[in-house]
């Protein structure tokens, strides 16, 4: 049996896990993704596959959130390099999941994105401590050092509850942080303050 389909099935089983009421549509190409789209608006959520028919790489999603700028999506991918994930963020993706994690970072992976947060594989976070920059290069110079704490926890895919806790902060000061962040370094949302960070050789503190 074909591969994306079979994946398709574990997918949805894992989906099914965490959101046992949701109604959940499938696709074989980018264009069945979006003529689903257009018959069922509105949806939470999209899962692309970085190799589907008609996705020609990231230009299918630079596209689909072209058309859907109002729609959550995230990336699936086999095989997906660190300039893969980066740019996926940097697009708005949600997230960027890899089939070869396990079960439950899957599970962990589409938990957190399904509750609003970013998804960034380790492999990204890791690879971005071979980068020469550090953390005090333009742009991070401009940041306040609770700002650079924010940012940190931001990276390791904390959700804005968790972020608040661990740094002894109610959450509408960290969403107030978190707008200083993507002021300074240039972007709109959380995906691609984590994309812009990791780019620039932000290594997460472990």
């Amino acid at each position: 049996r074909d591969d994306h389909v079979l994946f398709r099935e574990t997918l949805r089983e894992f989906l099914v896990a965490l959101a046992p009421d949701a109604t959940i549509f499938e696709a074989g190409t980018l264009a069945e993704v979006k003529s689903i789209v257009d018959s069922h608006r509105p949806l939470d959520l999209v899962i692309l596959d970085l190799d589907m028919p008609g996705m020609n790489g990231l230009a299918g999603l630079e596209n689909f959130r072209k058309h859907y700028p109002d729609i959550s999506a995230a990336i699936l991918s086999g095989s997906g390099t660190r300039n893969d994930i980066l740019g996926a963020m940097k697009l708005g993706a949600r997230g960027f999941i890899p089939k070869t994690i396990s079960g439950k970072a899957m599970l962990n992976a589409l938990r957190l994105i399904l509750s609003g947060e970013t998804f960034i594989p380790l492999q990204a976070i890791e690879e971005s401590s071979k980068k020469e920059e550090n953390k005090e290069s333009v742009p991070f110079h401009d940041l306040t050092a609770r700002e650079k704490d924010v940012l940190e926890l931001l990276v390791k895919g904390y959700p804005n509850k968790k972020i608040a806790s661990g740094l002894g902060l109610r959450e509408v000061t960290v969403k107030v942080h978190l707008q200083g962040v993507f002021r300074k370094l240039g972007v709109s949302n959380r995906a691609q303050a984590v994309a812009t960070a990791l780019g620039l050789g932000w290594v997460p503190r472990a």
